[in-house]
This record gives C-alpha cells, sequence and structure tokens, in this order.
C-alpha cells in the first residue's frame, strides 16, 4: 500500500481540506473563478437608455445645424437649377444623413441631421405674409420634400453600419 494519501484506497481516509485543489502543472487555480453568491450585476443600458454622452450629445446637435444648413442651400440651390439643382439637393441632404450614421454608428446620427433638415423645410414652406415662399415651383417643391424623407428614412432604418472587409480579415472575396 503506498503512503501518498492521494492514490489507491488510501485516497477515502485522506483529510479533507477546504483549500482548492491543484491542476495538473501543480498550481493551485487562481482567484478569478465566477462566484456563485454574487449579487446579479445590472447591464449597461443602451440607445436611449444609456447614460448621456456630453460628446454625443454636442455631435448630435452639430449634425442637426448641420442638416438646417443643408436644407437652405438645397431650398435655394434646387429652386435656381431646378433638374440639376434638385439632384445636388438631394445628393447633398442624402449624403449628410449617411454620414451622421456613419459618424455616430447610431440611427439617432442619421435622424439629427434630418430634424434639422425638416424644420428648416417647414419653416422655408410656411412662407411670407406676401404669399410667396422660397421654393420655386410645385414640381420641385415635392420632390425636394418626398426625396429628402426618403433619403432620410432610408439612412436612419439602416440595419448595420456596413464593416470594412480589410478590418475583419476577408478580403471581400
Amino acid at each position: 500500500m503506498s503512503t501518498n494519501p492521494g492514490k489507491g484506497r488510501d485516497r477515502a481516509r485522506a483529510p479533507r481540506t477546504d483549500r482548492p485543489r491543484a491542476d495538473a502543472r501543480g498550481k493551485a487555480p487562481s482567484g478569478n473563478a465566477p462566484r456563485t453568491n454574487a449579487p446579479p450585476r445590472v447591464p449597461e443600458g443602451t440607445g436611449f437608455t444609456a447614460r448621456p454622452n456630453p460628446a454625443r450629445i454636442a455631435a448630435y446637435f452639430g449634425l442637426a445645424v448641420l442638416g438646417a444648413l443643408v436644407a437652405l442651400a438645397g431650398t435655394l440651390v434646387q429652386a435656381a437649377w431646378f433638374p440639376g439643382g434638385l439632384i445636388i439637393a438631394l445628393a447633398g441632404s442624402a449624403g449628410l444623413f449617411y454620414g451622421g450614421r456613419i459618424l455616430t454608428g447610431t440611427q439617432i446620427g442619421a435622424l439629427a441631421p434630418a430634424v434639422g433638415w425638416f424644420i428648416t423645410v417647414f419653416l422655408l414652406l410656411s412662407g411670407r405674409p406676401e404669399g410667396d415662399y422660397v421654393f420655386g415651383d410645385e414640381l420641385g417643391l415635392v420632390l425636394f420634400m418626398l426625396g429628402g424623407t426618403a433619403g432620410a428614412v432610408m439612412c436612419a432604418t439602416t440595419s448595420k453600419v456596413p464593416q470594412s472587409a480589410i478590418r475583419n480579415g476577408r478580403s471581400g472575396i
């Protein structure tokens, strides 16, 4: 019989200790094992439930101001050079909405410039007391409003911001 308490029948007779057993290398396990009696952690909030970030709020405000400026410029350009100006105005609006989405990585990043754009276009659409307004003709007005709305909705409802294939280690083929 062996005098080693860890071998054979003597194992059952060996005194029990409360300290953790050593692994195959002879080292005691580290203290990183999860505790079973720990209280559950409350997960961090995401989206609207996350803690406010002052830098992100400033970015959203800046995007809303940019949306207002793009709407003002787009209104003037689309009324001045009708078919080409309308395309330029819609491309600028869609570019701002998509750029806000990419910059912040959130859907609110596309909605912030869209809100500034809508408020500005609505104010310019309300007209003056004399009865005239900034938009040149009704066709340009309708196309600018529908095109800008469609661009804002498309940019705000995309499921994910596309990731580069290089960052994922794939060649893209």
